[in-house]
């Protein structure tokens, strides 16, 4: 592997709104220390991918409105931080780094991962990445990191793979894709042993990229690849904001990976969580006797499990009586929240929004 043709693409312009009220707009879950490790989310990811990519070829994907956040959190130059001047979810985005990157290498592997998720075993997740990364090389794949299920989660996409190909620590002719089941649904993929967790990670060489772009998804192939004489020049600001104004809303998954035959997965075996949210969190985190779980020695419980309850720092609290409720107070917000329903924190907020 040639590690300066290598590059990462770290996607950091969500608003994290599931990890609401600690997350906000204005300060969204990839820039916070959500773990307690002294380091934010997006931190922890770039430490991970500079263990084995060159810092110069990592570059933050985000919006204009956290620039100044990611260049102060990681010390990078400003030029490897690209803004997208709207939200037009990962298509659209990836199609503008992929064309600025493979402007000046051509031979560009492109590794893709969201800021805000969290890997364990790291050395298990070099291997996998690796894996992947000589894949992508040696063929016209675009490969993703798939995660082997432990429970019938309702939060996470799936992914088919062939399973006449699959085995541990191998590589996968994708299926497809499935979007996230019902309980009943997610039973079923994992009795029949050949869906994985999508992680949302993927590798592939600029080349094979830009050509599934042309052939499954012509629109955003003509407003970014057509011409790449305004990448990495003074007109490049001009033209994407013209390009982001033209193009369509669409994740990567729906333009390409769905439509692309030559889509591969590597049956990873790393230990993953994607900190989607509260609950996922509370997953990792240490438990009393009864399985509750707090940020700080001064929050006491009575009666209660399986409760996740953060308080600003040395707030007495007493929570008595609760069951599986997620409780998190900040200094102008407070949630508390029955642990069943927080699939349906969006649309909670979404309503209160309207208003």
């Amino acid at each position: 592997m040639n590690n300066s043709s290598t590059y990462c693409l770290i996607m950091a312009g969500g608003v994290g709104s599931r990890f609401w009220p600690l997350s906000t707009e204005e300060n969204p879950k990839q820039f916070l220390d959500i773990l307690g490790t002294g380091k934010s989310l997006i931190q922890l990811t770039f430490d991970r991918f500079n263990q084995m990519i060159p810092e110069e070829n990592i570059y933050v994907l985000t919006n204009m409105a956290y620039k100044s956040k990611v260049v102060e959190q990681l010390g990078i130059d400003s030029d490897q931080v690209l803004c997208e001047p709207q939200r037009k979810n990962t298509a659209p985005c990836l199609a503008y780094a992929t064309a600025k990157i493979h402007k000046k290498d051509s031979n560009a592997i492109l590794l893709v991962s969201p800021a805000d998720h969290l890997i364990i075993n790291e050395t298990q997740f070099f291997k996998d990445l690796k894996t992947g990364i000589e894949k992508a090389q040696h063929s016209k794949n675009l490969v993703t990191f798939g995660i082997k299920p432990n429970r019938p989660d309702t939060g996470y996409g799936y992914i088919e793979f062939d399973a006449s190909e699959g085995s541990m620590n191998s590589v996968a002719k994708v299926k497809q894709f499935r979007e996230k089941p019902d309980l009943s649904l997610a039973i079923n993929f994992i009795e029949q042993g050949n869906f994985y967790w999508n992680s949302g990670m993927f590798v592939w060489k600029s080349v094979t990229i830009i050509e599934s772009f042309k052939k499954h998804s012509t629109e955003l192939y003509n407003i970014f690849f057509k011409n790449l004489e305004s990448y990495n020049t003074e007109m490049e600001n001009e033209f994407l904001n013209r390009a982001f104004s033209n193009c369509e809303d669409i994740s990567i998954d729906y333009a390409i990976l769905e439509k692309d035959p030559n889509t591969s997965v590597v049956l990873s075996t790393f230990d993953w969580s994607d900190l989607g949210t509260w609950g996922s969190l509370k997953d990792l985190l240490e438990k009393d006797e009864n399985k509750n779980s707090k940020n700080n020695k001064e929050i006491h419980f009575f009666n209660s499990n399986e409760c996740l309850v953060r308080t600003n720092a040395n707030k007495t609290t007493i929570i008595d009586g609760l069951n599986n409720y997620i409780i998190i107070d900040t200094d102008d917000k407070l949630m508390i929240l029955n642990g069943e329903n927080e699939q349906k924190l969006k649309s909670y907020l979404k309503t209160i929004n309207q208003k």
